[in-house]
Formats: structure tokens, C-alpha cells, sequence
């Protein structure tokens, strides 16, 4: 009996032995296992709070970021206004100096026609002074207003027929090689009148008239009658201007371009080769030809730096560049 117990208790120490072991490392493991578990809960804390952070500074970097877009926003839109409306106000300059372009070549117009009847009247007075003067007994008529009045009007020999016009004075008491007759009229620069047809001031100031009254067609057909009769004329010049006016009022944009370059490839010294460059890129634009446009306005800027013609070009080309 007394083994039996020896034995028994051996084999009950022997058993609890290893028991008592495994439970050690078990609380072991689950101490560094609870450790681990703290460990990793407050890097988990520490990862929120800084995200927190990260996501207050990132929600801030965004109010900013949003603030300044709308802040450029708004200036793109101030400075797009401020440009459209310089633009509008040089374009409007332009036009008020194309009207006044006009307005000049009209009362030149009116004072060549003027000078021409004042030429012609005292042609004529002149005419009959003389066939009074040669009339038996006839007394000196006075001389009209303006001339000389201690000269009286002497009567022209028998044989010589009464002068037709008023002789020209030249320097140095040259004498002219020939004169015209009186009825001969001339346009500008010695363009000849076409006999049986208008005078190229009169047929232009016609043709101006109506390009006004918004009589397109009939205002067409009267300038390339300027242009074709009177082809050495200034106002032929002008004449292609409007025709290539009237053309970009048609929505013939091709067709006027080629009406804009007559006048800045026939006529160098015109008054409208600013204003023919300008409406050739604005042409050329409404063709889709941007580089031509951009070729034009160019062009225009270095020939006629101070014009008001260059001031528009210069709007344009800087509108063409940023839409590209």
C-alpha cells in the first residue's frame, strides 16, 4: 500500500509538473499579447489624431485654394471686362475717325464742284464782259467782286475771239503751253472726265449717298463705276473700300478681303489704307484664317503705330493670342 501511494504521488507530481509549466507560458504569451494590443491601440489614437490634423489642414488648404480661384475668377472676368470695353471704345474711335475721313472727302468733293462753278461763272462773266465791251459804243462793264478795280475791262480785238476761261497765272509770267476749253472738266490728279458721263466727284458723292442710305446694291454698282471710269483717281481708292464694305455687309468676307487689298496694293498713299488693313483681318477672321488675320494686324501696328486703326488691331491680336 505504502508503494502503491509513493507511486501514485509520483505520477501526480510528474503530471502537474508540465501543467503548471504550459500555464506560465500561456499567461506569458497573453501578458505580451495585451501588450501588444496597448501598443498598437495608441498608435491607432496617435494615426486619428494626426489624421485629424492632416484632414483640418487639408479642409483648410481647400477653403484657400477655393478662395483664390474664385478671387482670380473674378479678376479674369474684371480684366476681360475692362478689355472688352477698351476695345469697344477704340473700335468705336475708329469708327467715328473712318466718318470723319469721309466727312473730309465730302467737302473736298463739294469744294472741287464749287471751285468748278466758280471757274465756270467767271469764265462765263468774262465772256460776256467782252462781247459787251465789243459792242459799238459799248461802255466798260465793272468788273465783278473781288477784282481788281482800277483795272477796267478792255475790249479784245475783232479778230479775237472772247476768251473761253480765266487764263492761268503761272510764276515768273510763264505762260501755260496749252489750255483746256472751258467746258473740259478734270478730276483729281488729272483723271480726264469721260464725256457724257459724271464727273468722278460727282458719280462718288452719288455712290457715297446712297452707301449711307443703306442702298447697298445700287450704292455698288455707282462705286465700281467710280473705280472703272475713273481708275487713276484717289476716290477710286476709296471706292474699293466701300465696295468691300458692302461685300462684308452681304456675308462675303472672301470677296471683300480681295476689295481691301486694291486699295492698300493700287493706292500706297490713300487715307484708307488703315482702315482697309484692319477690315482685311477682320476678313480674314470671319474666314477662319487666323494666321493671315494675325499676319495683317501685325502689319497694320508697324506701319501706323499711332493710329487709331492700330490701337483696334492691337486688341485683336492680343484676343487671338490668348485663344490659342
Amino acid at each position: 500500500m505504502t508503494t502503491r501511494r509513493i507511486l501514485l504521488a509520483a505520477v501526480l507530481v510528474l503530471v502537474a509538473t508540465p501543467a503548471f509549466a504550459v500555464n506560465k507560458d500561456l499567461v506569458q504569451i497573453q501578458t505580451q499579447i495585451q501588450t501588444l494590443q496597448d501598443t498598437v491601440a495608441r498608435l491607432q489614437q496617435s494615426n486619428d489624431e494626426r489624421m485629424g490634423v492632416l484632414k483640418d489642414l487639408v479642409s483648410q488648404t481647400s477653403d484657400e485654394i477655393n478662395k483664390m480661384t474664385a478671387a482670380m475668377d473674378e479678376m479674369v472676368k474684371t480684366l476681360n471686362a475692362q478689355q472688352q470695353a477698351v476695345g469697344a471704345k477704340t473700335d468705336q474711335m475708329s469708327v467715328q475717325v473712318q466718318s470723319l475721313n469721309d466727312a473730309i472727302d465730302e467737302l473736298k468733293a463739294q469744294m472741287a464742284r464749287l471751285a468748278k462753278a466758280m471757274q465756270q461763272i467767271e469764265s462765263e462773266q468774262q465772256s460776256i464782259n467782252a462781247t459787251v465791251s465789243s459792242l459799238p459804243g459799248a461802255q466798260p462793264v465793272a468788273a465783278p467782286a473781288g477784282a481788281d478795280a482800277s483795272t477796267p475791262a478792255a475790249a479784245p480785238p475783232a479778230s479775237t475771239p472772247p476768251p473761253s476761261a480765266t487764263p492761268d497765272i503761272l510764276p515768273s509770267g510763264e505762260t501755260p503751253a496749252a489750255k483746256p476749253a472751258a467746258n473740259s472738266k478734270t478730276s483729281p490728279k488729272g483723271s480726264k472726265k469721260i464725256p457724257g458721263a459724271p464727273s468722278v466727284e460727282e458719280l462718288y458723292q452719288t455712290a457715297y449717298g446712297d452707301f449711307n442710305a443703306g442702298k447697298n446694291t445700287l450704292a455698288a454698282t455707282e462705286f465700281n463705276d467710280v473705280a472703272r471710269l475713273y481708275p487713276d483717281s484717289p476716290l477710286a481708292g476709296n471706292a474699293h473700300f466701300y465696295l468691300g464694305e458692302i461685300l462684308m455687309k452681304q456675308n462675303k468676307p472672301g470677296l471683300a478681303a480681295k476689295e481691301y487689298d486694291k486699295v492698300l496694293e493700287q493706292f500706297p498713299g490713300n487715307n484708307k489704307i488703315p482702315a482697309a488693313q484692319l477690315h482685311k483681318a477682320n476678313a480674314l477672321l470671319a474666314m477662319r484664317s487666323t494666321e493671315a488675320a494675325a499676319r495683317e494686324l501685325r502689319s497694320l501696328i508697324q506701319r501706323y503705330p499711332n493710329s487709331p486703326e492700330a490701337a483696334t488691331a492691337r486688341t485683336k491680336l492680343n484676343a487671338i493670342t490668348r485663344a490659342r
